[in-house]
């Protein structure tokens, strides 16, 4: 069957709009080479306006197109591939948390080639990071899948056994980075400073540390450390609270909280 479309899209959440905003804005792919369907009419409004065409059709979708991104609900995909078993399924790029590709197979049926990722919250700003096993496609099929969540930040291709380590880290981490400044605010807050003056001057030092990380000149993240530490100033002072608050291992063990949920929650 002649497919009409390069990408179709299955479910028009906010996650697969970052990544078509972005691979239209980088010239990965045209509105016009993309169907997307979603039950939600305010949603396919909302894609219609960049001129994709729209449906609520996912057989349609799976059967006119080359690629199909799932970016449903993983405790939704079931009732989507029983609809849609024995369509003619095209190439598969998962975004489905937990969702293996083994399930995928056991619900599809048939020998498919899958690519599964996990990208972040900050795509929908370009500073996404995304995990991405891409085995099993052919190299032309796994540069486009690539490029897609290049078109949104950056991409690291490994095994789909690390895909819950992923998660763990920079699926979630969002969520620490925005707690470690909350609590840098309050602490701020706490110590006699305005709510503003602390906003601000958490956010560009948190700006600014991740900028020295960057461009660190071969420095290694420990050398940056001793370089704002001076023997008993206050950094070292604030330091030893952190060391023997076990501030570290925390930060392990909520990762680890995280992965393991992940593993839980997998299909």
């Amino acid at each position: 069957m002649k497919k009409t479309y390069t990408l179709g899209v299955i479910g028009g959440g906010f996650m697969a709009k970052a990544i078509l905003d972005g691979a239209i804005s980088k010239g990965i792919i045209s509105p016009q080479e993309i169907v997307v369907s979603e039950p939600s009419e305010e949603r396919r409004k909302l894609f219609s306006k960049n001129n994709i065409h729209v449906v609520n059709d996912n057989i349609f979708t799976v059967n006119n197109s080359r690629f199909v991104l799932f970016s449903v609900k993983p405790q939704n995909f079931s009732a989507v591939a029983n609809h849609i078993k024995g369509a003619d399924i095209p190439v598969i790029i998962s975004i489905m948390a937990g969702v293996t590709k083994q399930s995928i197979q056991n619900f599809l049926g048939g020998n498919l080639r899958i690519a599964r990722a996990m990208p972040n919250l900050p795509c929908s700003i370009g500073e996404g990071m995304t995990g991405l096993d891409a085995n099993g496609l052919t190299v032309e099929e796994r540069e486009f899948v690539k490029s897609l969540f290049l078109s949104v930040g950056k991409v690291i291709l490994l095994n789909e056994g690390l895909l819950n380590a992923v998660t763990g880290l920079s699926g979630s981490g969002p969520a620490y980075v925005f707690l470690f400044m909350q609590s840098l605010v309050e602490a701020g807050i706490a110590q006699g400073l305005s709510e503003n003056d602390s906003f601000m001057l958490a956010l560009q030092t948190m700006k600014g540390g991740i900028k020295l990380i960057e461009n660190n000149g071969g420095q290694s993240i420990d050398e940056l450390i001793a370089a704002v530490s001076s023997k008993g100033g206050t950094t070292v002072a604030a330091l030893e609270s952190l060391f023997f608050d076990n501030w570290k291992e925390s930060v392990k063990r909520a990762v680890d909280c995280a992965v393991k949920r992940a593993e839980e929650l997998s299909l």
